[in-house]
């Protein structure tokens, strides 16, 4: 049984695409396969960098809506404290995963409203104004670019 899986693999083997290459030229095709490898390999270190800058922004809209003391999040219709509205929405950033590429995705797709009702999040600020918190967001995040920006 064994010889004829041997001989079926034999026989179905693909043949080489190139049976004779001269040296240089095998030489030349290696070393542009290291080159592609090498461009391969750091092309995630280049998105990890603009990663790392969108993760911080993101982090700092998230804990500016925790330290909102005296204010309710609302989502839904009910009202949560400050801490509890960060840990919702740390929970669907990472649903989120890879969609959220940007500060402004997580705005628009996560943080503005409920994926379930479609209800706008608020924000009830400690003298009883309601803003959304895409505007609440958006101004914070205009805040800390402006800040990074600043010499």
């Amino acid at each position: 049984m064994l010889s004829v899986f041997c001989f079926a693999a034999c026989v179905t083997m693909p043949k080489p695409l190139v049976t004779h290459m001269h040296f240089s030229e095998s030489r030349y095709l290696i070393r542009k396969l290291r080159v592609f490898l090498l461009l391969l390999l750091l092309i995630p270190l280049t998105a990890h960098a603009r990663e790392a800058k969108e993760n911080a922004r993101i982090e700092h809209l998230i804990s500016s809506i925790e330290k909102l003391s005296g204010a309710k999040f609302i989502r839904n219709g009910t009202e949560y404290d400050p801490k509890k509205a960060g840990e919702h929405l740390r929970m669907k950033l990472e649903k989120g995963g890879d969609k959220v590429k940007t500060a402004e995705n997580f705005i628009d797709g996560i943080a503005a409203k409920s994926s379930t009702s479609g209800k706008s999040y608020q924000i009830r600020k400690p003298d009883g104004t309601l803003v959304t918190t895409s505007a609440y967001f958006y101004a914070r995040l205009k805040e800390y670019d402006q800040a990074k920006s600043a010499p």
